[in-house]
């Protein structure tokens, strides 16, 4: 079980704390994204026979990386920032834009469904795609960190109207919305130094909604790119390991769909537990560029979030 809680003593104010897990929550992402594209589509067995335990980012896999390159798991959310701070706020027709760009910028990997989402935009100009109770897929899940930072000091409602208008852009589905919004939730929570019970607490509301979402029974191995495979493998690595270290090694030895179950246990260990807790030597590897970006990101995310609400940083 998660037995974390909240960070305390050396760090100087609550602001400073926030800041800390957002900082480890996109880094996080980062992180876990590069650790898994190593082991995307593997299975498990595949894994432990070349690797014993995956533990380094070393890059290769299918995609060939150089070691702490990562994919369009972390490039995608990058994008939407960038669009959010643009415009100081979620825009959808700027988002759609920025994704357009990104992959005018002949990224180094695509989902099918992100791919026909943009392509649908650049047709027709609509910012949703028709929704489809068949495809539920994780590819708007994988990219929903910046809407949690921009909300951190607000309204419930205000974080799902942004969610959606994202995600709608490739992904139109109910239950990929419902888990899209659980991970923001979550997220949240985490940044504001909430218990373990109570970030478990969103996710068991997400099960009771939606019991395929059910995480406590078999172990998912292989986890596929259905949003749902990725969520149970991402909350049992969650809540199962202590330590943010061990929760991306434990969910990217799943193998599957090991980049974006990698990024997205990443935002929320990330959060759960700071950035320092994120291991230096994981860090040191991350490519230069990403590494800043992220962190430039955050904090610009942060103070707009601010901004948003009257807060003072």
């Amino acid at each position: 079980m998660l037995a974390l809680e909240p960070h305390t003593g050396m760090l100087e104010t609550p602001h400073r704390d926030l800041q800390d897990r957002a900082l480890g929550a996109y880094l996080g992402l980062a992180l876990g994204d590069a650790l898994g594209a190593t082991t995307e589509f593997m299975t498990p067995r595949e894994i432990q026979l070349r690797y014993g335990v995956h533990r380094e980012i070393c890059g290769g896999g299918w995609l060939r990386l150089a070691r702490g390159k990562v994919t369009d798991d972390t490039e995608m959310t990058l994008a939407l920032g960038r669009s959010v701070l643009r415009m100081d706020g979620v825009v959808a027709a700027d988002i759609a834009e920025a994704f357009s760009d990104w992959m005018r910028s002949k990224p180094v990997d695509i989902g099918n469904t992100v791919r026909r989402g943009i392509v649908h935009y650049r047709h027709t100009g609509e910012l949703e795609v028709a929704p489809d109770e068949f495809n539920a897929g994780n590819g708007a899940c994988m990219r929903c960190l910046p809407i949690a930072l921009l909300h951190c000091h607000g309204q419930d409602a205000d974080l799902l109207q942004s969610s959606r208008a994202q995600a709608h852009i490739t992904h139109n589905n109910a239950v990929a919305d419902a888990a899209t919004e659980t991970v923001l939730r979550m997220v949240v929570c985490a940044l504001h130094g909430e218990t373990p019970s109570v970030i478990r607490e969103q996710a068991d509301r997400l099960v009771k909604r939606y019991p395929q979402f059910n995480f406590t029974g078999r172990r998912v191995e292989n986890p596929s790119g259905w949003i749902v495979e990725t969520l149970q493998a991402v909350f049992q690595s969650l809540f199962e390991k202590q330590t943010f270290e061990d929760t991306l090694v434990e969910v990217v030895n799943r193998g599957g769909d090991a980049d974006t179950t990698g990024a997205i246990a990443g935002m929320l260990a990330g959060a759960v537990y700071g950035i320092d807790a994120i291991p230096s030597r994981w860090l040191k590897a991350l490519d230069r560029n990403v590494d800043v970006a992220c962190r430039k990101q955050t904090l610009a995310l942060l103070d707009l979030a601010c901004r948003h609400s009257g807060r003072d940083r």
